[in-house]
């Protein structure tokens, strides 16, 4: 179909009624269509004619924006008047293939929102901007080793799968491309992952003792909430309705809304001073951030090492077999959904469940807690 593209028509292109997708052939540059699909992905592709008909896909919209597209449809059409198979002159980015990847498959993907803002925080500052097939091996290498350095073997190599699902992908659709990354590139033994740690009794009495502010009252609502990190981080005091916490299905990986009703121990660490939208801030702006180096200083008054913030979640979830939870009721609270049939027809709330779930946790942490002979340690406050 064509038409005179416009960034108002792109931004609500849908697909024509009984088509998988739809290419909407733009009057202003030949050859340049937006392919529309029926989930509402958009694309840009070039189709040209070079000894037989081809067609060349160049990222996604709105990432790429209308004028870009034209700009380098028009580059293609000068490639293909000089003899020269766009396809292999294309410089496509990493981050245009990122990009083209989450916005074809990623509505099938739970972790399509995780995946993203690892590529945003990780790949794109260093590589996104590098032409796909360009990319070596050693840039690779030399990008996993600074992700360990900053933030530990693990999260690089879950950068590392996500660009080598990104680059495989890629692979499929190319015939040219070969992706290189190889086997070997992974800082971690399969046998050290997933992660199994689990707070001690011990450490979880001297990590409980330090007073160190806002991070204290948050590692300790860590440990109640059976939450996330960055879901403890982001919350707002708008999402405190009395004693439920509600996270919102724009946070939540599962994306529903989760509602945990938080115990008496849990409310108590929220009887603080408002610092402005979000509930755990040092600056009265932002969300709590630089959890190195809070924890760093964690470590160095309790005594303790070689855990890392996650572990809070697998302690808690733990503790909650310990107080004989029932493990349903333990899944709820950690927003886990529940597979199968019972997943599909199960709709109870379980509020009630969840409430005492969380008040068995918190009484189970106080055992725990009174039960050693830790004194509170108040530490020197830095900016709160």
């Amino acid at each position: 179909m064509r038409r005179q593209l416009t960034d108002r028509f792109c931004a609500g292109a849908k697909a024509r009624d009984g088509e998988v997708q739809t290419d909407y052939f733009d009057t202003q540059v030949s050859g340049l269509a937006l392919r529309v699909s029926q989930s509402g992905h958009r694309s840009w592709t070039f189709h040209y004619t070079l000894d037989k008909r081809r067609r060349l896909t160049f990222g996604n919209y709105p990432s790429i924006s209308l004028s870009s597209a034209r700009t380098r449809a028009d580059e293609a059409r000068a490639a293909v008047a000089a003899g020269n198979d766009p396809r292999l002159t294309t410089t496509e980015t990493l981050r245009d293939i990122c990009e083209l990847y989450l916005a074809r498959e990623g509505y099938k993907l739970r972790s399509a929102e995780w995946r993203r803002g690892v590529l945003e925080r990780h790949v794109y500052p260093t590589l996104g901007q590098r032409p796909i097939a360009e990319i070596r091996r050693s840039e690779i290498v030399r990008l996993l080793d600074r992700i360990e350095e900053q933030s530990g073997p693990a999260m690089a190599d879950q950068t590392l799968g996500i660009v080598r699902k990104v680059m495989n992908w890629h692979a499929t659709r190319s015939d040219d491309f070969r992706s290189p990354i190889v086997k070997g590139m992974a800082r971690t033994k399969p046998s050290e992952r997933p992660r199994e740690r689990v707070l001690t009794d011990d450490e979880l009495r001297k990590i409980w003792a330090i007073n160190n502010g806002v991070f204290g009252s948050f590692v300790r609502f860590l440990l109640l909430s059976a939450a996330r990190r960055g879901e403890v981080a982001g919350m707002t005091w708008a999402e405190i309705d009395g004693a439920d916490w509600t996270l919102p299905a724009a946070r939540n990986k599962t994306k529903v809304d989760l509602v945990r009703p938080l115990s008496k121990a849990a409310q108590d660490i929220l009887q603080m001073p408002k610092q402005g939208e979000f509930v755990f801030t040092t600056d009265g702006t932002t969300p709590i951030s630089g959890f190195s180096k809070f924890k760093a200083a964690l470590d160095r008054a309790s005594g303790t090492d070689g855990w890392h913030i996650h572990d809070l979640r697998r302690t808690a979830r733990s503790l909650m077999s310990r107080a004989g939870v029932p493990s349903d009721h333990a899944e709820r609270c950690l927003g886990h959904v529940i597979g199968g049939v019972r997943g599909v027809y199960d709709r109870h709330e379980y509020h009630r469940e969840k409430a005492r779930a969380f008040e068995a946790l918190a009484a189970e942490i106080a055992r725990i807690v009174e039960g050693g002979s830790a004194k509170v340690v108040t530490m020197r406050r830095g900016k709160q």
